[in-house]
């Protein structure tokens, strides 16, 4: 009773970090798109004014809004000013506490699978950790270096180090677990980019007009870098968040291949809403997307394993009671699992013949149950389901 009431407990912390999460990050995505819309469709000022760099005229919720953006900073700091900071640190916070709770409390099946990497759940956590910090660290060189005055070659650089995070945490981690862990690290550099160079960089403005300095026009050049590289990772990283219920694609042999191509197609999608705010529209980007999108999709498509010569469905019920059932049902006898996951049980022939398709999408085609493979389903076992469901699942 104790170890049910506690996964219990966990599942309770996880639904409402998740729900925290995910309103935080639509607000600081929300944000996200609409300063750099803004910085996109700014007009000059009329009349011209010294210091302003463009004006925006809008209209929304019944009413007509004027905003204006100067170049560095008003000649007179208003009595109240708005700063955009605490979405971004809540995003991470409360991400950062249900990667703990989903995944750190879990790691022995949610992050480690010991046919990639036989870890134990601390060197898993710690290497978890520590990749966070390493991510932010090389980004932030590579932006502070000669690379960051360029920005075709800065994003070159920035999509070699995804791909090798993608590569690295393929060779370290479970399927799932790697790409919940390269979304961390990229969503790691979104806060710290906020957190380490955009407020600072805004705080030391402020303290310069308030001292009567001429504030340095670096630390807006600086913030503006940061704050649209942010604004490109949004799309790719919405993904990962929600690429879990879809193990075809982290299920994939090349999963890591996968991730770096969704990073491309949403950045082309993203760029595509820029350049569209600044007055061009570029057809073509949001076509090469699709293409890339249906091709990836083609490319990833699960094969038909070879299955047994012949199958019967005792054999089915003794593969599924032995590797499936701990977990998938009414009860299960799993430690760390108060309800059966998805709300999938095959505790009976009547819940198995019920959920055979998912069973033969799920263990057979993208083999990604039993998660990290942690009862030990083998390759001879997935066939013999592979078999069952190519005779149509019948229960005799």
């Amino acid at each position: 009773m104790g170890i049910a009431l506690d996964a219990y407990l966990l599942d309770w912390a996880s639904l409402l970090l998740r729900w925290l999460h995910v309103i935080a990050g639509i607000v600081w995505i929300g944000t996200s798109f609409y300063f750099v819309a803004l910085d996109n469709s700014l007009d000059p000022a009329d009349p011209p004014r010294r210091g302003v760099m463009g004006e925006n005229w809008s209209i929304h919720g019944g009413g007509f809004y004027h905003k204006q953006k100067y170049l560095v900073a008003p000649d007179r700091l208003p009595e109240r000013l708005h700063w955009f900071k605490w979405e971004a640190y809540w995003t991470w916070i409360s991400g950062f506490a249900l990667f703990v709770v989903a995944y750190y409390l879990h790691a022995d099946t949610m992050l480690i699978d010991r046919s990639v990497a036989d870890l134990s759940a601390g060197t898993a956590v710690a290497l978890s950790i520590g990749l966070l910090v390493a991510g932010w660290v090389a980004y932030d060189l590579l932006c502070r270096s000669p690379l960051g005055q360029h920005e075709g070659a800065l994003a070159v650089a920035g999509l070699a180090l995804i791909t090798l995070a993608a590569w690295g945490c393929a060779q370290l981690f479970g399927a799932r677990g790697a790409y919940i862990q390269v979304g961390a690290m990229v969503g790691t550099i979104m806060v710290a980019n906020v957190a380490m160079v955009i407020i600072p960089g805004q705080r030391r403005v402020v303290a310069a007009m308030l001292a009567g300095e001429q504030p340095d026009p670096k630390y807006g050049r600086w913030g503006k870098q940061r704050s649209v590289h942010n604004n490109y990772l949004t799309l790719p990283v919405v993904f990962v968040m929600i690429s879990g219920h879809y193990p075809m694609t982290w299920g994939h042999p090349h999963a890591w291949a996968v991730l770096v191509a969704v990073f491309v197609i949403g950045a082309l999608v993203r760029h595509f809403f820029n350049r569209r705010h600044a007055g061009r529209t570029l057809a073509w980007l949001p076509v090469i997307a699709a293409l890339l999108v249906i091709a990836l999709a083609l490319a990833i498509r699960p094969q038909p394993p070879k299955a047994a010569q012949s199958s019967s469905f005792a054999e089915v019920q003794a593969v599924i009671a032995q590797r499936c059932a701990s977990c998938h049902a009414a009860t299960p006898t799993q430690p760390g699992f108060a309800q059966p996951p998805g709300g999938v049980m095959l505790d009976t022939p009547e819940r198995i013949g019920q959920h055979a398709a998912k069973i033969h999408q799920q263990s057979v085609l993208t083999r990604a149950m039993p998660p990290g493979n942690l009862t030990g389903l083998t390759d001879e076992e997935r066939a013999v389901l592979a078999a069952w469901t190519a005779r149509g699942a019948p229960l005799q």
